[in-house]
């Protein structure tokens, strides 16, 4: 799923578009047991409850794609019976209406989620009617030919307020105010199955995780099926460790700046993209190719790559260049440049010794003070 496609599904989380038929759920304590549950139909929630459920979906629909949000797909057993995508299929056909389908989804979650503290468990059906598009990409509500019938999971930690003074009005005092158990916004979730193309693909779902680097990777890979993905900072650890490996030891400056070069250069034109900027095996050794690697050191890559990672895994290029800045970093000296400024910087051997040249063209400030020589008076 791109960005314009989650942001299509989101827009049904408000009073006026919703597609959701059914909501069900369950309180589990710190012990994993089942302290309460919810069956209803969604539309007859109050309005107030609406509105903060609402307020959930969205955020389990929130993030950055490649990073909180990631595009999984099924392997092909898992969609025989008994795997987990027939399981997430009969429970997504059921609507919520068979409630043993639903309690097996909570024991399911339950037994795979790793979470020592209270939480909530909320499951949805929705049925949303795609509007048709025009060629100028206007929406048509009467032109519909497809029906996206999905589940939304999203799993909230339930904590307890915070202690602190209120104002009780009916006594008129300042007293301690009573401590409740709040839901918190989700923590991990799922949609499925995907929205990709603006149809049903029920071959991939999308995996939300409010923190990118806890992405629960036993639930991910007992609960749903699809694997272990790299977290981001996994992605970015592991594309390094295939670049050191690979150039060897002629892992050189002017090689790699050209690599972070080419990374920005593909960025900046995918930037108006929906989708994300992935790298699957063949497209980083075709960087590595346009950056100045040899063909010798290129004859290392398949098995610098099979050792650092799956076969299959893919890089968001979002997870493995710096944006912000390029980084040039010794024991003693750290160095920040503007990702578009590299060009001014090279290295120089200077009296024998390997030596970073800064071009500098323009105003210089030391500690807030601008400078305006670098040679004093009376030098060389």
């Amino acid at each position: 799923m791109n960005k314009k496609e989650i942001a299509e599904i989101k827009k049904q989380f408000d009073a006026d578009r919703c597609s959701i038929t059914k909501i069900c759920g369950c309180y589990v304590n710190h012990d994993k047991q089942i302290k309460t549950e919810l069956e209803q139909a969604f539309l007859a929630l109050p309005q107030e409850e609406m509105f903060k459920y609402f307020n959930i979906f969205k955020g389990t629909l929130s993030g950055t794609l490649g990073k909180n949000l990631i595009n999984m797909e099924f392997p092909l057993d898992t969609e025989e019976e008994g795997g987990t995508q027939e399981f997430l299929m009969r429970l997504r056909k059921s609507a919520l209406k068979d409630m043993d389908l639903v309690h097996e989804f909570y024991q399911k979650i339950i037994d795979n989620y790793n979470y020592g503290e209270n939480y909530y468990i909320i499951l949805v059906h929705a049925a949303y009617d795609v509007p048709g598009r025009a060629r100028d990409g206007m929406e048509m509500d009467d032109a519909s030919d497809t029906v996206y019938s999905h589940i939304l999971c999203s799993i909230c930690p339930v904590n307890l307020a915070k202690s602190a003074l209120c104002y009780n009005e009916e006594r008129n005092s300042i007293e301690e105010r009573i401590r409740d158990w709040v839901v918190d916004a989700p923590a991990h979730g799922f949609l499925f199955p995907a929205f990709n193309e603006r149809t049903t693909d029920i071959h991939g779902l999308l995996y939300y995780s409010k923190n990118p680097e806890t992405l629960q990777l036993e639930f991910i890979d007992q609960m749903l099926g699809c694997g272990q993905p790299l977290t981001s900072k996994g992605q970015k650890e592991a594309f390094h460790t295939i670049i050191e490996e690979t150039l060897g030891d002629n892992c050189d400056f002017a090689t790699v700046k050209s690599i972070h070069e080419n990374l920005q250069e593909i960025m900046t034109e995918n930037q108006d993209s929906p989708a994300p900027v992935l790298f699957e095996k063949n497209d980083v050794k075709r960087l590595l190719a346009v950056s100045g690697a040899s063909d010798e050191q290129l004859e290392e890559f398949d098995s610098c790559f099979e050792e650092s990672v799956d076969e299959k895994a893919v890089f968001a290029a979002a997870n493995v260049v710096n944006t912000r800045s390029f980084d040039i970093r010794t024991p003693d000296v750290t160095v920040k440049v503007s990702p578009d400024k590299t060009h001014l910087i090279e290295t120089r051997v200077i009296d024998g010794r390997t030596c970073l040249v800064i071009e500098v063209s323009e105003a210089v400030e030391v500690n807030g003070i601008n400078i305006r020589s670098f040679i004093q008076d009376g030098s060389d």
